[in-house]
């Protein structure tokens, strides 16, 4: 090579194949000249960057299909909900996920800052934390909130957060994601283009240097291995491309939020397709066997994830390397007790096409008798709303739980499998195999 990262002749290692042929691997010198960028860096904190923020007084907003997060800078994080009751009457739900907590009303604002610019010269000395966004190992500025609301799961200890200031040139103080990461302990990711003036922030693609091998007197230019594998993948490569390109996440886009969805909110490829095409047995077997309750869909992506088997129940489980995993019964089917449920509530819900006929859009099922909850001491239960939703890819599928009132869920469920069934559905919103 004559261009780009130098390659020194004795810096290599020797590759010797399963076949015993030996290679001489040249190494790439890596020197970046971001370190001594960041060595000499005489500029402000992020402490003293992000200060403009959090003297505005400006809020962050993320709406989400239930919930709506608040992020008051440098003040609260609120969690809340709204419902309009008759005669116009709002009812707001509310949780403080994290209060700053208070610093005495005494001190001066130079005080304040010292504080700040302690935690500032802690990082500057220290490693700066980072967390894995799409891949990429990401520098952040942590802001600890706590004094939340009381959480009944923790002894009524308060809500408390971390917040994530990130660097992101074009981004607007937006919430990237919030995320329950133990029970009433959140992370909030803000981006912000406030923390790109500092270098230890700035975002930076990891370089890939090619190693160049040579091989050695007695080998071939290429082990064989690696011809007959670059053979066989140029055999796959012309039938299948164009399949395979549309099994995959339409875009970068879409697997990016799909991971930092926040709390609650999941995505889960139902199936790993080997085939060119799937076809319309494979369909029609996939709804049987939902609809038999043998094939269930998992979702969530916090602290808790999701299993729902139709016409079984809905389960809630956390799986841990070193406590195994711990599941709770959200809720259990029983046709009785759903038709009881349906007769006092809309089982099905209508849409209107433009010629004027409705089609069904949303089915609701109930499912009671869930593990006994600490709270209410009455057992958990679970409104389970299946909904069309097309997409790009025919089995995807979207899961999400709400809880609007203690131990009371709704669990959204939300797939094109969905869109093929709804039309079978029958007053009390049981589905069928179409005909």
């Amino acid at each position: 090579p004559t261009t780009g990262v130098l390659y020194k002749e004795d810096n290599y290692i020797i590759m010797t194949t399963v076949d015993k042929e030996k290679y001489k691997c040249l190494l790439p010198l890596i020197a970046s000249g971001n370190e001594e960028e960041e060595k000499d860096y005489k500029g402000p904190t992020p402490g003293e960057l992000l200060e403009p923020l959090f003297k505005q007084s400006s809020c962050s907003y993320r709406i989400e299909s239930y919930w709506t997060y608040e992020v008051c800078h440098g003040k609260h994080i609120r969690q809340y909900h709204e419902e309009k009751e008759t005669g116009q009457k709002i009812n707001i739900q509310e949780y403080y996920l994290g209060n700053m907590i208070m610093k005495n009303p005494l001190s001066e604002p130079e005080e304040s800052r010292e504080l700040s610019c302690g935690y500032d010269l802690l990082l500057s000395l220290t490693q700066i934390p980072t967390k894995n966004i799409e891949g990429q190992m990401t520098p952040y500025y942590p802001v600890e909130l706590g004094n939340g609301t009381p959480c009944s799961l923790r002894q009524n200890l308060p809500r408390s957060s971390t917040v994530m200031y990130i660097c992101h040139p074009e981004a607007k103080h937006e919430i990237l994601s919030v995320a329950e990461v133990t029970t009433c302990e959140y992370e909030v990711v803000i981006l912000t283009p406030l923390l790109c003036n500092h270098p230890k922030y700035r975002f930076r693609a990891s370089p890939v240097n090619d190693i160049f091998c040579q091989s050695l007197p007695g080998s071939p230019l290429k082990p064989h291995n690696l011809e007959q594998l670059e053979k066989q993948q140029e055999m796959l490569k012309m039938p299948f491309r164009r399949v395979k390109e549309e099994e995959m996440p339409s875009t970068k886009e879409e697997k990016f939020s799909s991971i930092h969805k926040p709390v609650a909110v999941g995505s889960h490829q139902l199936l790993t397709v080997g085939t060119t095409h799937i076809s319309k047995l494979t369909d029609e077997q996939l709804i049987k066997e939902f609809l038999s309750g043998s094939y269930c869909f998992h979702g969530g992506v916090g602290w808790w994830k999701y299993e729902f088997c139709y016409g079984k129940y809905v389960h809630q489980y956390h799986e841990d390397k070193e406590s195994g995993k711990t599941s709770v019964v959200v809720g259990t089917w029983s046709k009785e007790e759903h038709i009881e449920w349906s007769r006092k509530n809309a089982a099905r819900t209508f849409y209107l096409r433009e010629d004027g006929t409705q089609t069904v859009r949303m089915v609701s099922h109930f499912y009671g008798n869930g593990d006994v909850c600490d709270l209410t001491d009455k057992p958990r239960q679970v409104t389970v709303k299946l909904k069309c939703k097309e997409s790009d890819s025919p089995h995807a599928v979207t899961i999400y739980m709400l809880e609007p009132h203690s131990c009371q869920y709704i669990l959204g469920v939300e797939s094109p499998v969905i869109c093929k069934i709804l039309d079978t559905a029958d007053e009390y919103g049981l589905l069928s195999v179409p005909s």
